[in-house]
C-alpha cells in the first residue's frame, strides 16, 4: 500500500494535507466506514480519492449531477489518474464500453449517477468487478429533511445490500443539521462509521447583506468593483435570472445563464463558457452549481434570499475555494420571503408525497425559511449566525461581516412599538392583517395607505419616520418575537405573547444599523496580491492556451494560488518547478517546461 503523503505530492502536487483529511484518509484505509461534515472548499474530495490510489480496486463515487462527474473526472485526468463517470450524458453504447473497460482494469475511480446503481449491467459489473469503497458525495440529499432531497439517493443502501462482498462505505457532505446526519448515517446503512465534523467556518470568506432600494445598480457596482473577475448570481427564478442576465450584458458584461428551463445544450454550453472563463459571471438558479469545483470563483452575489441557510451557505460557498480572500454578498427584500412562501406551498419535489408527510416537510422548511429571514435581517455578527444555526459556537464579532464593519447603534424603540403593535391589535379587531409594507404605509400615513385602516388610533402616529427606519423597527419586532409573521399565505404580522410587554413602561432597546461608514457596496474587492503582476498575467494566458489545447477549464491545469507561487517563487528549472505548491508529478512532466521558459524569459527582460 502507498503512503498517502507520497500521493497527495505525486498526483496533486501538495507536501501535507489540510486539517482532518489524514484523519478521514486513514480511517478509509483501515476499512472503516465514514460520515464526514466539511464546508465547500475544505478538501472533501482530496479525502476519498486518496484512499482510492493508495492500494488495488476501484472506488464508485456517487455523484448527483452530471457537470460534477465531468469537472471531477476532467480534473484527475490531468493529474495522471485513471478516472470515468456514467450517467445519462453517455448513450448506452459509451456506457457499455466504459464498463467494459472498467472491468480491465482501466480506471481507479469511478463516478456513478444513483440512478444507475440498480440497473442490471451496473449490478453485473458491481458484482463482477473489484469494487473497494463507496463514496457518497452530497450525502444530504439522501434525507427527506435536508434542503435537496433526491429520492434516488435512497438506492445506494439497496445497492450495496445486492453486492456479495461489502465494499467500505464513506458519505461526504458539506451541510448537515443535527437531523440530517442521523437520516445520513440511518438511510445509507453506515455501520460503526467514524462521524468526521469539520469546523463550518471559511475565514476566508466576507459575508455581507444589503437591502438595496435598486437591487440591479448595487448588483452592477459590485461586479464594476470586481473588476472582471470570476463569480456566481444566483436568482431564486427563471425570469429573475432572464432579466438580470440581459441587464449585465447590455451593462457590457460577459454574463451567461442557467436554469432548468433552457435546452441541455444550451445549459451545457453557458456552462463550459463560465468553466473556461468565456464569461466571468453566472447568473443562475440553484439548478447550478452542485459540485462544481471551479476554484477562482472570487464572489457569489445572491439577487434572491435562498429559501434556507443550508442552501444559502452551500451556494455562498462556492467563492473562495481556492482559500483567496472572497465575498458572499446577499441582496435582500421582504418581497424573497413571499417568493420562498410560494416555493414551499407550490413546491413539486411533494407532489407524491402522502398528506402528513407533505405537510411535515411544509412545516420544517417554513421553519427553515424564517431562519433565512432571521440571517437577512439580524443585527448580530453574520458569520457567529450562520456557525451557531449548525451548532458551533462563534464569537460575537467576526471583524468580516457587513455587520461587524458597518456598525450599529442601540436605540429606544418603546414609543414606535407601541404604536405598531397598538395597529396591529386594531386592525385584527377590524377583521384586518397586513405585511410590513401595508403597515408601514399606515402608521405613517402615506399615499396608499388602506382606506380601512384610516379610522385606527395609530394611523398616521409616526410620519416622522421613513419608511426604511420604520421597515426596520417593524423587522427588530419580527426578530425579537413581539410581532410574529402568520404562517397563512401571505406574510401579514400578528401580535405574540410578548406583545404587551411593549405597554411595560420599560424601554425597549434594540440595535438597529446607523450610517457609521460608506455602504458596503462600491468598496473594492479584494485586490490579487502577487510580487510579479506582469508575470502572473503571461502565466494566466499560457495557462488558458494549454486548457484549451486540453479541452480543460483554465483551473484544471493550475489554481490560481499555484500561479501566484509560480510568480513569487520563480522556477526556472523542472526541479524547481516540482517544489511548488500544487504542481504534482504528471503536471510537472507536461507543463514544466512552457511554465519555466515562461519565467526564464521574464527574468530575462527584466534584467
Amino acid at each position: 500500500m502507498q503512503q498517502k503523503e507520497t500521493i497527495l505530492k505525486q498526483y496533486f502536487g501538495y507536501d501535507s494535507f489540510r486539517s482532518g483529511q489524514a484523519e478521514i484518509i486513514d480511517a478509509m484505509a483501515e476499512g472503516r466506514d465514514l460520515l464526514a461534515i466539511m464546508p465547500t472548499g475544505a478538501g472533501k474530495s482530496i479525502c476519498y480519492q486518496v484512499p482510492a490510489l493508495m492500494d488495488e480496486g476501484i472506488t464508485l463515487v456517487v455523484s448527483p449531477l452530471v457537470s460534477l462527474m465531468k469537472d471531477q473526472v476532467g480534473a484527475l485526468l490531468q493529474a495522471g489518474v485513471r478516472a470515468a463517470y456514467i450517467n445519462s450524458s453517455l448513450t448506452p453504447g459509451q456506457q457499455q464500453e466504459a464498463l467494459r473497460r472498467a472491468m480491465m482494469g482501466a480506471y481507479k475511480i469511478i463516478y456513478v449517477a444513483p440512478e444507475r446503481l440498480l440497473t442490471p449491467a451496473f449490478l453485473w459489473f458491481a458484482e463482477t468487478a473489484d469494487i473497494r469503497r463507496v463514496t457518497v458525495d452530497e450525502a444530504h440529499c439522501v434525507s427527506q429533511w435536508g434542503q435537496d432531497f433526491r429520492p434516488s439517493y435512497l438506492s445506494v443502501a439497496e445497492f450495496i445490500g445486492k453486492l456479495s462482498r461489502r465494499p467500505v462505505l464513506s458519505a461526504f457532505t458539506a451541510t448537515a443539521t443535527a437531523g440530517v446526519r442521523q437520516d445520513i448515517l440511518a438511510l445509507l446503512g453506515l455501520e460503526e462509521p467514524l462521524v468526521y465534523m469539520a469546523g463550518y467556518d471559511r475565514p476566508n470568506l466576507e459575508f455581507c447583506v444589503e437591502q438595496p432600494r435598486n437591487k440591479n445598480l448595487a448588483l452592477l457596482g459590485h461586479l464594476r468593483d470586481f473588476g472582471g473577475k470570476s463569480g456566481i448570481v444566483y436568482c431564486s427564478t427563471r425570469k429573475a435570472v432572464e432579466a438580470v442576465c440581459e441587464f449585465l450584458r447590455q451593462q457590457g458584461i460577459a454574463a451567461t445563464r442557467y436554469h432548468a428551463g433552457l435546452e441541455d445544450a444550451e445549459r451545457r454550453a453557458n456552462q463550459d463558457d463560465f468553466l473556461y472563463d468565456r464569461a466571468e459571471v453566472m447568473v443562475a438558479t440553484n439548478a447550478f452549481g452542485m459540485g462544481i469545483d471551479k476554484s477562482n470563483v472570487s464572489f457569489v452575489i445572491h439577487y434572491n434570499m435562498p429559501k434556507d441557510l443550508e442552501s444559502y451557505y452551500q451556494e455562498a460557498g462556492r467563492a473562495g475555494r481556492d482559500g483567496e480572500p472572497a465575498k458572499c454578498i446577499l441582496l435582500y427584500s421582504p418581497q424573497d420571503v413571499i417568493t420562498g412562501r410560494y416555493f414551499i406551498e407550490h413546491g413539486r419535489d411533494e407532489e407524491e408525497m402522502d398528506p402528513e408527510t407533505r405537510a411535515k416537510v411544509q412545516e420544517q422548511a417554513s421553519e427553515r425559511l424564517k431562519r433565512m429571514t432571521f440571517y437577512a435581517t439580524t443585527t448580530d455578527c453574520l458569520r457567529g449566525f450562520i456557525l451557531r444555526y449548525f451548532g458551533e459556537t462563534a464569537p460575537s464579532e467576526c471583524g468580516n461581516c457587513s455587520n461587524c464593519k458597518d456598525g450599529f447603534e442601540t436605540v429606544d424603540i418603546a414609543p414606535a412599538a407601541k404604536q405598531v403593535v397598538l395597529c396591529v391589535e386594531q386592525l385584527h379587531r377590524l377583521g384586518r392583517a397586513y405585511g410590513k409594507n401595508a403597515l408601514s404605509a399606515i402608521l405613517r400615513a402615506a399615499p396608499g395607505a388602506k382606506a380601512t385602516a384610516a379610522s385606527t388610533e395609530a394611523f398616521g402616529t409616526l410620519a416622522g419616520l421613513s419608511d426604511a427606519a420604520l421597515r426596520a423597527i417593524l423587522d427588530a419586532l419580527v426578530r425579537e418575537g413581539y410581532l410574529a409573521v402568520g404562517e397563512g399565505e401571505y406574510p401579514v404580522l400578528e401580535t405574540t405573547e410578548k406583545s404587551e410587554e411593549v405597554f411595560s413602561g420599560e424601554s425597549l432597546t434594540v440595535k438597529l444599523k446607523v450610517a457609521t461608514r460608506r455602504a458596503v457596496r462600491g468598496e473594492k474587492a479584494p485586490t490579487e496580491q502577487s510580487a510579479n503582476p506582469e508575470l502572473l498575467a503571461q502565466l494566466k494566458a499560457l495557462r488558458l492556451s494549454l486548457a484549451r489545447s486540453a479541452g480543460v477549464p483554465a483551473y484544471a491545469v493550475f489554481t490560481d494560488a499555484t500561479l501566484r507561487e509560480i510568480a513569487t517563487h520563480l522556477p526556472r528549472t523542472n526541479a524547481e518547478f516540482a517544489g511548488i505548491k500544487g504542481v504534482g508529478t504528471v503536471k510537472c512532466n507536461r507543463y514544466g517546461e512552457e511554465f519555466t521558459a515562461a519565467v526564464r524569459e521574464y527574468l530575462e527582460k527584466s534584467n
